[in-house]
């Protein structure tokens, strides 16, 4: 759940858990989920929410993890809410059949509709319906048996609570407890469910209930603002009976209407004669001459001056009984106004004028909106008339009478003829006009949120609506008390129906308000949970459905599968027709809901304009319904090949003796068909069949393919629909060949559609079609068909494919073939998902037992992957393209795509993925597995070049394969993803379990953070560490592939991928020592943090450490920092470590014990005296020139510059110093380098002087080392300082001064006298530590840097609580962005966000110039919340509560960045506002290594 972003609507079925989480805009926020989900033992109130208890998986609050969850167990439509976001739950029913209550799986349903009015007497409905029965339905539907109207339409319900008295048979009154008990018995005996449609739009216009409460529907008394259109109606009704009568005959409309002349001449009648006579803007208008007089005896009668108001104009009021001229004004508004200066006669003459102007410019606005309106009007009906009397498609109505009127009526009019001038006058008499109401219908693309019939709305003006004649529509309001006696009634109808049935059908759901429909839901709930509801939402906006799907609750929607295949895009029939494509990947049992469209129930119906050739589509159409993966629905009328059923048609009942045509068998119409169907159908939904694909083989030919993932069975169906009347038009007898892959077991169904020479025409069922009958032949062979020519196995792609050539395959035939895996592939694939079932049990369904299972496998995956060490697992899962290519190969590349990530599994289960919750099956990794065995070989071949452990997970791997390898190659990618998810989520457990306690026991976030250690941490033969001393116990050794001789392999840190993790660039002295705390010691790695601070100290030279190590020999000693970072690990070594301070006695092999130019041969020290050296050297103060300094070491940089490094302690404050305005020796070392814009040589940020967090990195070491002297574990208390004369320095001396000073020199307070502040000119911010100390560019010190958070965090004690809380609070407005920190304030002249090396005029720009002048860092933004949370503990729990909030919310931005990038890392940099940075690292080590340090903390 995310800050209005939350899906809305969440669709499930039973017995499903869901989850909530928090998303990133919601973690460290008070969030509470809602729900009116009934709580076990309660009834469902929808007005009853209850809160949702947070569950911490782990046993900490971790707002990444953390859930709450509900079990769904009771279907219906619930709601959700939380503090900033909700939506609605839809948990589907569970139908249950038969005497021992089965289960009815939605997708199995196969449901036949009966018009109820054709069912005759109650004793005689079983044998009519046991048509259904007999040809393999288990669903009845049937349309209302309620008391229909005399328009005999079976939706046009005359009484919703009494029965049809058709249904009582010999005079005995049918009840609903006899219809309960037909449905029970049809439930129980024959497993067939029953649905019936409820109506609750409208009611029949002669219903006897409505005239006694007229208030129930939409009248001319509660609906005034309906005379407008009422008085269009009738003067549309007298027009049409005019022109049935011949008398516009002359101006060009005769009663038949036939061509366009007549159109033109019928649009000019109604604009000139009809339009321009009724005036209806006069219902919107004022009366001008009234409201002026009465406006000026207002102004006359006036005794003070009114308050002058700045209004500009004022309201006119609509007339509520909507009345000609009937509108007023609101006369203060227009006093406020128009009031005259003076009181003279000329002066109230004027304001009276412009009053009047201002009037008349108001009514020709509304009589322009009317004119709009009767355009629209206009058109509607033209185009009406055009359908109903011109189209091909129409109804071809003929002659206008007034049976067949121009036009519908959209009102009733229950009283005798009379002219229109007599019928204006029923408006004002409201006794007669609460009895003309208006008719229901549906308007094409309404919003269901609007009512059409309320106020507001012009549909009936603008004559929008489809209307039903036979129809009142009904007015609801708001509730139950805007008119109780409907409300009552339609719950009576409701509870009636749900008392008897499983399920409804709602009609015309868009023209019912949505409340009035979920109300009337719930309490059918309430007596029957399990309440099937379909409906047919006759709108294209997917957003649309889906608020009347989830706020109804409604289970399945019906669609015409026929126009789906026909018009749809593929993601439309797919998601409709199916549930997943063919090869689909197997998901998670644990994943994101994603949003989906409603279960779907396919119609198979017959075209609305039946054409003498339909009759070769019905049976194609029907097998193109039984093969979705869905439920289905048919008509009995078209199962039986009757289109038009007269009103007293009866059908007729079952014989399967029968020989005649009133008769009813399987030789009737499609039904041998339909019983095969329906068996398949059932049967395909019973066994997993959940994969389709539907194929267009050429025009009319279209295949579908049902599959089962489990055994990879199918089930193809080739149909073909005619186009043209195949009496008329010559069909090739042939079709395209098909291929199809797999073995043909069986032809399942095979039939043709048979026309006889004769037609069925009686005064019952006028149809005017062929009579036809079915051919069918079920459970052949393939040589036994009569429309398969030949039949063809093919070997192709390690697989059998089957060549199928039709013959005489016509219009209106059908084949089904089943088909599976040959043999062999069979036995593959069975034994590959035995194999698979140890990454999850769904695998168990289709696994088979092999004769002899190779020996790898006959052990878990896991038992081979404890072997590997975490440096094995960063050859197994990581590893970017520059780390492959240095031992010769490379990451492997997709053609016409990109290079993979990473060699490793990671590389392929990013992109994974991506493609697996989509089912991209036609992306370009899909495409390369299913040609060829590149990848699979890449993945086994890398690893079986290598030795132990690593070596058996390759063998792992190529056995895998090799089954993979005999399987058809459409499956390749499913299984392909099965086999590498199952290794990488083993690896990712095996890597767990060697890390720490904090890892294992802590988060999600945690961990992906964590397996930033094994990302960086590998062994780089080309940039080996220095050697480490050979008396130092536990060291890795490992056989040289060279030489042949065993040589020290320790573990080295990248700083970042892709730039800086192989040769010279990998090993950097800063970034490795700012990550160790990190990635080594927090994640348990102790062994090879103490190499790699032991191999550093090895380098130790002139007091410092180098920047970019070089194997040592190489090394670049330019930066001031890298040795306090040093310190610092050594410190955290022997904190966080058990025994740490055993390190300090650990031998040291130096590679310059006496600081000469090269190195030495490796002389042994303890590590507390290199730390000791490294103290002295800088007290007694350090200037060398670096070796080979010059062009061939660095063209960038100046002679005086960077190749001259200094530094020393300031006697006076203990503050370490160094630099100069020509280099940069601190993180922030950016030298230009553009001549085009002038900087090359310049450094962009010298922050020479004392930098405070080298300050803040001092006092943590001075403190640190006070205190080991104090316990014995370090030699040394003082440091000796030899000028003119030697003396020593004690810690304890050098730790006050430092403590003394920070605040006076570093904080910039308050008060602008400050006597400690040396350029108050130069302050711009005030409450805020200072970037440095004494630089040679004063101005440099005063800047806001990211830096003094640093110091906080090392050394916190030197910071006064309140000061340091104002200046972090400084930090986080002006610095913090949604990853990092900004390297500069904002406000700086010289702050640019957004970094490029592209070279250009900028001096501030050019080249990268601005490195750390505005681009947004990632690893400070560490240190900053681990300062805020310090330094809030301090300041009181209120405080560090919100913080703690605060750090947990910023951290979930993190979370999604490192779930959302394949590089599965944290950048180095972004560009302001957290923009992608296309020049840095996609993975930093220091970025995840300080974060990994604020989940420690919190």
């Amino acid at each position: 759940i995310e800050h209005e972003r939350c899906p809305s609507s969440l669709l499930l079925s039973s017995g499903f858990e869901l989850q909530f989480r928090l998303g990133p805009t919601l973690q460290g926020k008070e969030v509470q989920v809602y729900t009116n989900y009934p709580t076990k033992s309660h009834k469902f109130d929808s007005q009853k929410f209850h809160p949702l208890d947070w569950v911490y998986p782990n046993g900490q609050e971790d707002d990444c993890d953390k859930y709450c969850r509900l079990d769904l167990m009771v279907a219906g439509s619930y709601q959700y809410y939380f503090s900033c976001g909700g939506g609605y739950i839809v948990v589907d029913p569970v139908l249950r059949v038969g005497a021992n209550n089965d289960i009815l799986p939605l997708d199995c349903i196969s449901s036949q509709t009966y018009l109820a009015r054709c069912l005759g007497p109650l004793d005689k409905w079983l044998d009519r319906v046991r048509v259904a029965k007999e040809t393999g339905y288990n669903m009845i539907h049937f349309t209302p048996l309620q008391k229909l109207g005399v328009s005999g339409c079976c939706y046009s319900v005359a009484d919703q609570l009494e029965l049809n008295p058709d249904f009582s048979p010999n005079g005995r009154p049918c009840t609903w407890r006899d219809i309960g008990e037909l449905v029970e018995m049809l439930r129980k005996d024959w497993g067939m469910v029953c649905i019936t449609d409820v109506v609750y739009s409208h009611t029949a216009v002669d219903s006897e209930w409505i005239h006694l409460h007229p208030e129930c529907g939409f009248n001319l008394v509660n609906a005034p603002y309906l005379k407008p259109a009422w008085v269009l109606d009738r003067a549309l009704w007298h027009l049409s009976c005019e022109v049935a009568d011949g008398k516009y005959a002359e101006q060009g409309v005769p009663a038949l209407i036939q061509d366009e002349q007549h159109i033109n001449a019928l649009r000019c009648i109604l604009w000139q004669q009809v339009f321009s006579r009724l005036r209806l803007w006069e219902f919107l208008q004022v009366s001008v001459d009234s409201a002026v007089e009465q406006f000026r005896q207002l102004v006359l009668n006036q005794t003070t001056k009114k308050n002058k108001k700045l209004k500009t104009k004022y309201i006119m009021v609509q007339d509520p009984q909507y009345r000609r001229f009937g509108n007023t004004v609101d006369m203060n508004s227009a006093l406020d106004i128009f009031t005259p200066h003076s009181m003279s006669p000329s002066t109230t003459q004027d304001c009276c004028n412009c009053f009047r102007r201002r009037l008349e410019e108001l009514n020709s606005e509304l009589y322009k909106e009317i004119n709009q309106h009767a355009e629209q009007a206009t058109n509607c009906i033209v185009e009406n008339v055009i359908y109903e009397r011109l189209a091909d498609q129409g109804p071809k109505l003929g002659p206008v009478t007034r049976k067949n009127p121009l036009c519908p009526r959209y009102f009733t009019f229950p009283f005798e003829e009379m002219n229109f001038e007599e019928e204006m006058q029923l408006m004002e008499q409201r006794e007669k006009a609460c009895y003309i109401l208006a008719h229901d219908g549906f308007v094409k693309g309404k919003d269901l949120q609007w009512d059409f019939a309320e106020p507001g709305s012009e549909v009936y003006l603008r004559r929008e609506l489809v209307c039903q004649g036979s129809t009142v529509k009904l007015r609801y309001g708001e509730k139950p008390e805007d008119c109780p006696y409907l409300w009552t009634r339609m719950k009576a109808y409701t509870e009636i129906t749900a008392k008897v049935f499983s399920g409804v059908r709602l009609v015309n759901c868009l023209s019912t308000p949505v409340h009035v429909t979920e109300h009337m839901l719930n309490q059918a709930r309430s007596l029957r949970p399990d309440l099937y509801v379909v409906a047919d939402l006759f709108i294209s906006s997917e957003e649309q459905q889906n608020v009347c799907v989830t706020r109804l609750g409604i289970t399945s929607l019906t669609r015409d599968a026929i126009d789906v295949v026909d018009h749809q895009e593929e993601g439309h029939w797919l998601s409709w027709f199916g549930r997943e494509p063919v090869g689909a990947f197997v998901q998670p049992n644990l994943r994101p809901l994603i949003p989906a469209v409603a279960h779907t129930m396919f119609d198979g119906h017959e075209p609305q304009q039946l054409q003498p050739h339909s009759v070769y589509d019905f049976l194609p159409n029907s097998t193109l319904v039984s093969m979705a993966c869905c439920a289905t629905g048919s008509t009995r009328g078209h199962d039986e090949l009757l289109h038009q059923i007269s009103e007293d048609h009866k059908y007729t009942c079952w014989n399967s003796e029968a020989h005649t045509y009133d008769q009813v068998n399987l030789q009737t119409g499609i039904l041998a068909g339909k019983l095969a169907l329906n068996r398949l159908h059932q049967e395909m939904a019973a066994e997993g069949f959940t994969q389709v694909y539907v194929e267009q083989l050429c025009e009319g030919v279209t295949a579908v393919t049902r599959h089962c993932p489990s055994n990879h069975q199918s089930v193809v169906a080739v149909l073909r629909r005619p186009v043209k009347n195949p009496e008329r038009h010559h069909y090739k007898d042939d079709v395209p060949p098909m291929r199809i892959p797999g073995q043909v077991k069986e032809v399942v169904l095979e039939a043709q559609t048979i026309v006889s020479n004769t037609n069925r025409k009686d005064d019952k069922n006028i149809n005017g079609l062929p009579v036809c009958t079915v051919e069918i032949n079920e459970h052949i062979q393939l040589e036994d068909s009569k429309v398969v020519k030949k039949a063809t196995m093919v070997s192709k792609h390690n697989g059998v494919n089957q060549d199928i050539v039709f013959e005489k395959f016509t219009p209106g035939s059908i084949i089904i073939f089943r088909v599976s895996l040959e043999p062999r592939s069979q036995e593959q694939l069975g034994a590959l998902r035995r194999h698979l079932i140890q990454f999850s049990p769904q695998y168990q369904t289709g696994s088979l037992a092999e004769n002899s299972t190779p020996s790898i496998l006959t052990k878990p995956l896991m038992s081979i992957m404890s072997k590997l060490t975490l440096v094995d697992m960063n050859m197994l899962l990581y590893r970017c393209d520059a780390e492959e290519r240095e031992d010769g190969g490379g990451c492997y590349n997709i053609p016409s795509w990109l290079p993979l990530k990473y060699g490793g599994l990671q590389g392929l289960m990013s992109v994974m993925a991506e493609i697996r919750p989509k089912n991209d099956l036609g992306h370009p990794l899909c495409d390369n597995l299913r040609q060829g065995d590149w990848m699979m070989d890449y993945v086994s071949d890398r690893l079986l070049a290598k030795s132990g452990a690593l070596k058996e997970v390759g063998q792992w791997f190529q056995v895998m394969f090799n089954y993979l390898k005999h399987i058809p190659r459409y499956l390749m990618p499913c299984y392909f993803d099965a086999i590498i998810q199952g290794a990488y989520t083993t690896a990712l457990e095996a890597v767990f379990k060697r890390m720490s306690r904090f890892v294992q026991n802590s988060s999600s976030l945690v961990k992906q953070l964590a397996l930033g250690s094994v990302q960086m941490c590998g062994v780089d033969r080309s940039c080996a560490l220095p050697k480490l001393s050979p008396h130092l116990k536990d060291v890795t050794y490992c056989l040289d592939e060279v030489s042949n001789q065993e040589e020290q392999c320790c573990v080295s840190l990248a700083a970042g991928l892709p730039h800086l993790c192989a040769g010279k660039f990998r090993c950097w002295g800063r970034d490795t020592l700012i990550s160790l705390r990190g990635l080594l010691l927090l994640t348990g790695r102790h062994l090879e943090a103490r190499n790699i601070i032991l191999a550093f100290a090895g380098t130790l030279r002139c007091g410092l450490i180098p920047n970019l190590l070089g194997q040592g020999g190489s090394a670049r000693y330019n930066c001031r920092d890298a040795v306090w970072w040093w310190l610092q690990c050594i410190q955290e070594y022997c904190t966080l470590v058990p025994d740490g301070v055993s390190i300090l006695k650990c031998p040291v092999s130096r590679m310059y014990p006496d600081n000469t130019s090269e190195p030495q041969p490796a002389q042994d020290q303890p590590l507390y005296d290199v730390i000791q050296e490294a103290m002295q050297r800088h007290v007694q103060g350090i200037q060398f020139r670096e070796t080979n300094a010059g062009p061939q070491l660095d063209c960038i940089m100046t002679d005086e510059g960077i190749f001259i490094v200094e530094a020393g302690v300031d006697q006076n404050t203990g503050f370490i110093y160094g630099g100069n305005r020509f280099n940069c020796g601190t993180w922030m070392d950016k030298m230009g380098e553009s001549e085009r814009a002038h900087n090359k040589g310049i450094p962009a940020t010298p922050r020479d002087g004392s930098a405070v967090e080298i300050v803040g990195l001092c006092k943590s070491i001075v403190r640190w080392l006070v205190k080991l002297h104090n316990n014995g574990n370090f030699p040394y208390a003082a440091v000796s300082i030899c000028r003119e004369e030697t003396y020593s320095l004690s810690y304890v001396e050098w730790d006050r001064m430092i403590q003394e000073n920070f605040e006076k020199k570093f904080y910039i307070s308050h008060d602008p006298l400050d006597p400690e502040e040396k350029h108050p000119e130069l302050v711009h911010k005030r409450g805020i530590y200072k970037d440095s100390f004494g630089a040679s560019s004063p101005w440099c010190d005063y800047q806001l840097r990211p830096n003094f958070p640093i110091a906080m965090m090392v050394a916190p004690e030197l910071f006064t609580v309140e000061k340091a809380w104002e200046a972090l609070s400084v930090a986080e407005r002006k610095l913090l962005g949604p990853l990092g920190m900004k390297t500069l304030d904002p406000d700086d002249l010289v702050y640019r966000g957004v970094y490029s090396n592209m070279d250009n005029d900028n001096f501030n720009q050019a080249m990268g110039f601005n490195y750390h002048q505005g681009p947004e860092w990632l690893w400070p933004v560490g240190y900053f919340l681990r300062a805020k949370l310090y330094f809030a503990k301090k300041m009181g729990k209120e405080t560090y509560d919100k913080t703690v909030n605060l750090v947990k919310n910023i951290l979930s931005r993190h979370a999604v960045h490192l779930e959302r990038s394949p590089w599965k890392g944290l950048p180095g940099l972004t560009n302001e506002n957290g923009q992608h940075c296309s020049f840095s690292c996609e993975s930093q080590a220091s970025s995840i290594a300080t974060i990994l340090e604020v989940l420690y903390d919190l």
